[in-house]
C-alpha cells in the first residue's frame, strides 16, 4: 500500500477541452502483435503508463527492437516467432495484462522464460490462463501450482482446443488467441458473454483468418500475422473519470477529444446515458477502432441497475460508476462484478471502505455494490490501496466533497494516467 498523499480541495467548476492517454488495452496489443508479426509497424498516440512501459521493457528483453521516434511514438520490428529467452526474469510490474498475454505469446516459444511482477500482481489469478494454455501443450508452473506468480513458462508446440471460458475476461480470451495463432488445427473460444474485442480486430487486420460467431470465436493455427501500423485514439477508462466527474458536479462544462468509442468498451457511456447524463458526440471517426469527440454538462442523475452481460463491457469504469451513483436521485445496484476483487485491489471493498468513509450510503455485497443516493460527500483520509482506478475514482468524489480529501496511495494513478492530477487541476476551479 503506498504512504503517499495527494490533497484534493473541492472544485467551484469544472471547465475545458483536454485530451486523455492513448488507449492502454489497444497500446498492449499493438506492441506485442506486432513484435511477433512479420515487418515494421508504426504506433501512433501510445499510451505510456506504468502498464505499457512494462510491456515495452519485456518486449525489448525477448529480443524485439522497438524505436521511440517521438512522444507517443513507436516504430516496432516484428521478428515473428523469433523471441529469445530473456537472462533475466521478466518483470511485468503491475500489469496483468503484460502477463497474460505473454504467457499466450509464450507458450509457443521453445526457450525458458520467468515472469513476474509486484506485490499486487502477485496476488492476482493466473490459472485461469495457465490451465487452457497447459492444454494446448504449454509447460506452465508458478505458486499454487501456477494459479500465483511468479511463473515459470517453456513453450512448445501447441494444439488446438475447444474451450468454454468460466468468465468474460479479454484478457484470457487474447491469450489463447495468440497462443491459437501458432498451434496445430482449430482452437474454439466459447465466452459466457461479450468483452472488450481490441485482440480480434488487431489480429484481423494482420490478416489472421479469425470467425467469430455470437460469442463464440474459431481461428485455425499456423497463420502468420503480418505488422501493421496503428492509430491509438484516447482510452475511454480515462475519459470516462472526467465524463463522471461533470455529469455530478453542479457547475461543469467539459469536452473530452478523440476518445475511442468500440462499442465493446462503451458501456459506461451506455450506462451514464441511462441515468440521465448530457453526453454529446462530435468528430465521430469510423473504423474498426471508432473514436469521437464527446461533451458533458452537470446533469440530473437517477439510479440504475447494471447487472449481467453489461458487466464485461464497463467492468474497469465500475469504481467511477460507483461515485456517479453517490449523486444520483434512486439506488443504484451493481451485481455480478466479482471480477473486481481480484483486481489491482479488491475493487469492490476499496470503494466501498472509501466512499463510506466520505459519506455515502453505500453496501458492500459479494459481487457488487449498492449506492443510495443522493449523499452529501465529505472530505476525509481515505486509502486508495495503490490502485489506479480507485485512486481517479475517489479524486473524482473528492472534486465535490464538502472539505479537504487526503488520498493515500494515489501516485498509483501513473499505472494508467501519469498526467492525471495535472489535468485535473487544469479543468478546476477552487
Amino acid at each position: 500500500m503506498g504512504t503517499d498523499v495527494i490533497t484534493i480541495q473541492p472544485a467551484a467548476s469544472i471547465r475545458g477541452t483536454i485530451s486523455v492517454p492513448g488507449d492502454k488495452s489497444i497500446t498492449h496489443r499493438a506492441l506485442l502483435l506486432n513484435a511477433i508479426a512479420k515487418g515494421k509497424s508504426q504506433i501512433i498516440g501510445a499510451g505510456l503508463g506504468d502498464d505499457c512501459l512494462s510491456t515495452l521493457s519485456c518486449l525489448h528483453q525477448l529480443g524485439v527492437q522497438i524505436e521511440r521516434v517521438a512522444e507517443h511514438e513507436f516504430i516496432v520490428h516484428g521478428i515473428a516467432d523469433q523471441l529469445r529467452a530473456s537472462t533475466a526474469p521478466l518483470n511485468c510490474g503491475n500489469s496483468g495484462t503484460t502477463m497474460r498475454l505473454l504467457l499466450g505469446i509464450l507458450s509457443s516459444i521453445p526457450q525458458f522464460n520467468v515472469l513476474f511482477g509486484d506485490s499486487s500482481l502477485t496476488t492476482r489469478p493466473m490459472g485461469r490462463v495457465a490451465e487452457p494454455l497447459r492444454q494446448m501443450g504449454a509447460s506452465i508452473d508458478g505458486r499454487q501450482n501456477g494459479n500465483l506468480p511468479p511463473l515459470a513458462i517453456k513453450g512448445n508446440s501447441l494444439k488446438g482446443i475447444e474451450y468454454c471460458m468460466p468468465v468474460a475476461s479479454a484478457q484470457l480470451k487474447s491469450a489463447l488467441l495468440l497462443a491459437a495463432i501458432r498451434a496445430d488445427g482449430t482452437t474454439v473460444i466459447d465466452q459466457p458473454s461479450r468483452s472488450r474485442d481490441h485482440t480480434e480486430l488487431m489480429l484481423s487486420s494482420q490478416g489472421i483468418n479469425i470467425d467469430t460467431s455470437g460469442n463464440t470465436i474459431k481461428l485455425d493455427g499456423g497463420q502468420d500475422p503480418i505488422a501493421v501500423d496503428v492509430a491509438i485514439p484516447g482510452d475511454i477508462s480515462s475519459a470516462a473519470f472526467w465524463m463522471i466527474l461533470a455529469a455530478i458536479h453542479p457547475d461543469a462544462d467539459l469536452s473530452v477529444k478523440n476518445v475511442g468509442s468500440n462499442p465493446t468498451r462503451a458501456g459506461v457511456i451506455m450506462i451514464l446515458e441511462r441515468m440521465g447524463a448530457q453526453i454529446s458526440r462530435d468528430n465521430l471517426q469510423s473504423g474498426s477502432e471508432p473514436a469521437a469527440d464527446f461533451s458533458i454538462k452537470s446533469s440530473f442523475l437517477n439510479g440504475t441497475t447494471i447487472s449481467g452481460e453489461e458487466i464485461p463491457l464497463l467492468i474497469d469504469e465500475l469504481p467511477a460508476i460507483a461515485v456517479a451513483a453517490t449523486q444520483a436521485e434512486g439506488t443504484t445496484i451493481i451485481r455480478d462484478a466479482n471480477e473486481l476483487r481480484v483486481k489491482e485491489s479488491d475493487r469492490i471493498s476499496t470503494m466501498y471502505q472509501g466512499l463510506q468513509k466520505m459519506g455515502a450510503a453505500v453496501e458492500e455485497l459479494e459481487d457488487g455494490l449498492i449506492v443510495h443516493g443522493p449523499s452529501i460527500l465529505r472530505g476525509a483520509k481515505v486509502q486508495c490501496h495503490g490502485d489506479h482506478r480507485v485512486a481517479m475514482a475517489l479524486a473524482i468524489a473528492a472534486s465535490l466533497a464538502d472539505g479537504e480529501t487526503e488520498l493515500w496511495g494515489a501516485s498509483a494513478a501513473s499505472i494508467s494516467y501519469p498526467a492525471f492530477w495535472r489535468t485535473l487541476q487544469e479543468i478546476q476551479s477552487v
